[in-house]
């Protein structure tokens, strides 16, 4: 009889938190996410009108773990070959601080706002000025500047 070598588990990142149609949507708007976010992750409700819908809806993708969603609404060149989820990282909140433009009435818009999290048990807040633009015709995300 052999004998194998007990090999060290990894665990395994975990999953996404559970948000059906019916939960809150985590971009904190009140809706439900089906209504609200959920309905630009499926395409069943087209494409976000302003860059900050489109912030809002890429916030929640973040929380959900849609990469798909995130690699299509960033613009081509600037896009990531894939998403970066870090290991138990949870989004816990979105607060919009400030917009400009980013209307259906502009090429381009800026939205700042704080994205609070809790990794590893501890609390901790994202603060990012994210530029837009339209491509095609939808807004997409070009890039952002982290504020420290």
């Amino acid at each position: 009889m052999s004998r194998r070598k007990a090999r060290p588990r990894t665990a395994p990142a975990p999953a996404a938190p559970a948000v059906t149609p019916e939960s809150p949507c985590p971009c904190g708007l009140g809706a439900a996410y089906g209504a609200c976010c959920g309905r630009f992750h499926t395409g069943t409700g087209g494409t976000a009108p302003t860059a900050e819908l489109l912030m809002r809806s890429r916030y929640s993708a973040f929380a959900v773990r849609d990469e798909a969603y995130l690699l299509r609404t960033w613009a081509p060149g600037t896009r990531p070959a894939g998403g970066d989820f870090q290991p138990g990282l949870r989004w816990a909140g979105l607060e919009i601080e400030d917009t400009t433009e980013g209307t259906a009435f502009h090429r381009h818009g800026t939205v700042t706002f704080t994205a609070r999290y809790v990794h590893g048990g501890e609390p901790g807040a994202l603060r990012e000025r994210s530029r837009f633009a339209r491509h095609e015709g939808a807004w997409v995300y070009v890039d952002g500047d982290v504020a420290e």
